[in-house]
């Protein structure tokens, strides 16, 4: 049994991960200052006595005896990461520093949670973990972007000198059960749109492609990715190639939620790219994974969830 620590361990995806880690017979702690967490995310795990759930945040230091640590912490939406950018840009950078020195007191291994947003808006495509991005450092989207970079150098750079063992996972779009409704992300907008009977907003003309990786996937990649050898310490591309229209996708959800929704446009908010696909050969070499779970069959089961959440 290992003791493994989880930033942001009450979010869309740290609540997942946490659910995981006790089922493989861990002691998880889950840190979260429940900024975009929720508890009713792991309400159901308090009862377990190898989880124990603390309000804290990543900006002040943290001590605890622990084997493992997987840093999630930090809103991904740019609804909430923009709320305060000053705040976010903080959690990356100040959170990172945080968490590598209690890695480095306690000699435990440490994963970032990265993001395909260090690629900006690519020209390059699909992006392979070698390309090093189109982003503007003062856009508003910088203040994730920029983050998260700093996040990665201060990881290789720890492990540069201090012989840190650490793993980066470049997370592209994930969607699945506990997404908060409040999202913000096109999947959560859509599917709620769409059970609302309101119009469905596109911004752009609708033809921009995301790949789309459920849940369970990235959980399932994150795990791996922590265990696989130590020698991999370089950024793993963990998302889904198989590209869809914001249109095509739109109009999917519109016929498995039967919604009488129409489509309208708006403009492309600053710097959002116009394309994002993983190259993710390095992940099928050195952890064995690709995605299971199709569009469809991941769609249907957040459709579900979602009509649960607002009680239809």
């Amino acid at each position: 049994m290992k003791k493994i620590l989880v930033t942001g361990g009450a979010g869309f995806i740290g609540s997942h991960l946490c659910e995981k880690l006790l089922k493989k017979h861990n002691e998880v702690i889950c840190l979260d200052n429940y900024f975009t967490g929720s508890k009713e995310n792991i309400l159901h795990l308090i009862g377990n006595p190898y989880f124990e759930a603390i309000r804290h945040d990543i900006t002040q230091p943290f001590y605890a005896e622990v084997d493992e640590i997987y840093n999630l912490a930090s809103p991904a939406s740019p609804v909430h990461y923009q709320y305060n950018s000053i705040k976010t840009i903080k959690t990356s950078v100040l959170g990172s520093i945080n968490m590598l020195g209690l890695a480095k007191r306690v000699k435990a291994k440490i994963l970032q949670a990265s993001t395909s947003e260090v690629y900006g808006d690519p020209e390059k495509h699909p992006q392979k973990e070698d390309y090093w991005g189109n982003v503007n450092p003062i856009g508003k989207r910088s203040s994730y972007n920029e983050g998260k970079r700093c996040a990665e150098s201060l990881f290789i750079n720890y492990r540069d000198q201090n012989n840190l063992n650490i793993r980066i996972a470049r997370i592209f779009n994930t969607y699945g059960p506990k997404m908060a409704l409040n999202d913000g992300r096109v999947i959560s907008n859509f599917i709620l749109q769409a059970l609302k009977n309101e119009s469905i907003t596109i911004y752009g003309d609708g033809q921009q492609t995301r790949g789309f990786q459920y849940i369970d996937d990235l959980v399932e990649a994150l795990i791996n990715l922590m265990n696989c050898d130590d020698k991999h310490y370089y950024p793993v591309n963990i998302g889904n190639p198989i590209e869809i229209s914001m249109i095509k996708l739109a109009q999917s959800i519109i016929e498995m939620t039967n919604s009488g929704s129409e489509i309208i446009y708006q403009p492309l908010p600053e710097d959002d790219p116009t394309k994002r696909q993983p190259d993710i050969s390095l992940a099928k070499e050195i952890i064995g994974w690709e995605p299971k779970i199709n569009l469809q069959t991941g769609l249907k089961q957040t459709i579900e969830y979602f009509k649960n959440q607002l009680k239809l």
